[in-house]
């Protein structure tokens, strides 16, 4: 997930933990959100009330996760930090798609269904242009729902707020995004308004859940407890009124129950990408690659990518990787140090992060290639690609 997240940074937050239920005779359970998550507020909330109905002390731990969401983060990392950092995170999203099975952290049932939805601005004033344009968060489920849909432009943003705000100021007619950055958006803007539509997609259907560490795995039938006790006697529905999906959103795929009883969309696509977050920095000169590792980066790319995003680079089930939705010809919100970042991580999805570093590399030297960047003779690394905030706009000549 990605699911479409926003990054809020103080220094301050650091060491910031708020007691919810103290207790003298236990250790306090550490909950961490994910840093910026237009959820967070409710993960808050729902995480005081469930930790107290099960009667387990429980402090919240600022940037306990750092800000590795808007980068993507692997579940190596998450692991990491529920054995550094935290003992459970609040408003871990999980889906058919990307149900973090592969790690070892635990999962509660769910406690709110939150997917991906069409949202549109009644009366707006649009441009031509703009009546042609869907809004998306790039790189994530809201990306790979849009690029289904044909004679579209798509309008790529950084962040599930941005996404919204594209449609709210009439970039776009409509956008695909992340219900809760919908509310999240309503609350900060109440005179905004918006219609909602489902999308019937597999990438559509994800639900919030605790994720646990080892540490405190033994938790999870004391909080799926809590949970069911707080449904059974309404509060939990209570806590979650104002971010349920409207009913007319209810999606039309399949459902099917993970073992923990997650209840997921029924889907044979990949597993989901996550959002991440780049910054442009202007001109900025483009790392080196070498014309023989673009060779060996296309292989790589045939074998582990092409039957998502296409032998050409068109995109299937997956985005396309050259061409302006892509690389565009000039104002990219992406970066290399950025996309390398997020394929490292994250790619390919039938075995994410699991290729060497410098295959990595060479996948990148390649995509580089493709969207009009040309060789030198320096080897790019890892170390290089991941290090360049070099905006990626494709043309001839770079």
């Amino acid at each position: 997930m990605n699911h479409s997240f926003n990054s809020l940074r103080a220094a301050s937050m650091l060491a910031a933990c708020v007691a919810l239920t103290p207790s003298p005779s236990e250790a306090a359970v550490r909950i961490c959100t994910f840093p910026g998550s237009p959820s967070a507020a409710l993960d808050r909330s729902v995480a005081q009330a469930v930790f107290a109905r099960a009667n387990i002390a429980a402090t919240f731990v600022a940037n306990g996760i750092g800000e590795g969401d808007d980068d993507g983060v692997s579940l190596k990392e998450l692991d990491k930090t529920l054995a550094r950092n935290c003992d459970v995170i609040a408003g871990f999203p999980r889906s058919a798609v990307a149900d973090a099975s592969g790690g070892k952290m635990r999962f509660s049932r769910g406690y709110l269904r939150a997917g991906y939805v069409s949202i549109e601005a009644p009366g707006a004033d649009l441009k031509d242009a703009a009546k042609r344009t869907i809004a998306a968060t790039y790189a994530s489920p809201a990306q790979l729902i849009a690029v289904q849909e044909s004679d579209v432009t798509l309008d790529l943003e950084n962040t599930s707020a941005a996404t919204v705000e594209a449609v709210a100021n009439g970039r776009a007619q409509r956008a695909i995004v992340w219900y809760p950055a919908v509310v999240a958006y309503r609350i900060a803007h109440p005179a905004r308004s918006f219609a909602v539509a489902a999308t019937h997609s597999p990438y559509a259907e994800w639900q919030l859940t605790f994720a646990f560490g080892d540490k405190t795995a033994a938790l999870r039938a004391r909080i799926d407890d809590a949970l069911a006790s707080m449904s059974n006697d309404g509060r939990l529905q209570a806590l979650t009124k104002q971010w349920l999906l409207p009913a007319q959103t209810a999606s039309t795929a399949r459902r099917r129950s993970t073992p923990d009883g997650v209840v997921l969309a029924d889907m044979n696509a990949a597993r989901a990408g996550r959002v991440i977050k780049v910054a442009n920095e202007g001109s900025v000169t483009p790392p080196s690659f070498e014309q023989a590792q673009t060779t060996h980066g296309k292989t790589l790319y045939s074998s582990a990518c092409a039957k998502c995003h296409g032998a050409q680079l068109q995109g299937v089930t997956a985005p396309a990787l050259q061409g302006p939705s892509f690389a565009p010809a000039s104002n990219s919100h992406l970066t290399v140090g950025g996309i390398f970042n997020y394929m490292a991580t994250n790619m390919p999805a039938d075995r994410p992060g699991k290729l060497k570093d410098q295959d990595y590399a060479d996948i990148m030297a390649f995509l580089l290639l493709s969207n009009g960047y040309k060789p030198s003779a320096s080897k790019m690394t890892a170390d290089s690609a991941r290090a360049s905030t070099l905006p990626l706009n494709a043309g001839p000549g770079r």
